[in-house]
């Protein structure tokens, strides 16, 4: 195993800046997969679990999903709720039982909620209740990309250790190209945030500046 004193965030900049794969690149029509941006994560002025890397992330989230309505691409939202025994999230909720645990994230809590300031087009997206990790788990994701016929998938939303690692991992084991907007992803720690991207960006993702992958959406108009 190498070893080095380097943080994860300058491994992530030096990959980066010095890209040792090709990319997988865009294909021809895309979904937006927009993962758990609620309060219970956005909302770092009320609640302990939440978190903030760029101060534009939903933003950035609000106008890719504004150009993905403008080509008739599909824009996903998932969030996370459970009953009040928690009992549906399983094995993953059992580790910790307190006020900000994963499980006590109940329905029709504030913590379930989307935050306010996403614009969600309660007609024309998807809403999905997921329970686990990935947004393709034991969700209707893959037979939505069916249907629309879909060749990539864009993943925004949080944690980029988690929830968007798993989506993305998901996302290529059932052959899509699978973008990860780095600007429209967060998590808790620098650490955990670029370490994750680093290896996303190695093997299961083309991790790009959100400008690219606008300038991308807006040559498909």
């Amino acid at each position: 195993m190498e070893s080095t004193t380097k943080t994860a965030k300058e491994i992530y900049l030096e990959v980066q800046a010095n890209p040792a794969r090709k990319r997988f690149g865009f294909g021809e029509k895309a979904i937006l997969v927009n993962v758990d941006p609620q309060k219970a994560y956005t909302r770092t002025d009320l609640f302990a679990t939440a978190y903030e890397t760029d101060p534009r992330q939903l933003e950035y989230i609000n106008d890719l999903a504004t150009r993905f309505r403008a080509l008739g691409w599909p824009v996903v939202w998932t969030h996370v709720a459970y009953m009040d025994s928690g009992e549906d999230a399983g094995i993953w909720g059992t580790r910790t039982d307190t006020p900000d645990s994963l499980q006590n994230i109940k329905f029709d809590s504030e913590r379930s909620e989307f935050d306010d300031r996403l614009e969600i087009d309660a007609v024309r997206d998807v809403v999905y209740l997921k329970k686990m990790p990935s947004a393709f788990f034991e969700t209707q994701l893959q037979s939505l990309c069916v249907w629309h016929r879909v060749d990539t998938v864009i993943v925004t939303g949080g944690s980029t250790s988690g929830c968007i690692r798993a989506t993305a991992v998901d996302s290529l084991s059932r052959g899509y190209r699978t973008i990860v907007p780095e600007q429209c992803v967060a998590d808790k720690h620098e650490s955990y945030h670029y370490a994750n991207l680093t290896d996303l960006s190695l093997k299961y993702a083309d991790v790009l500046d959100v400008q690219e992958v606008f300038g991308w959406l807006d040559s498909q108009a």
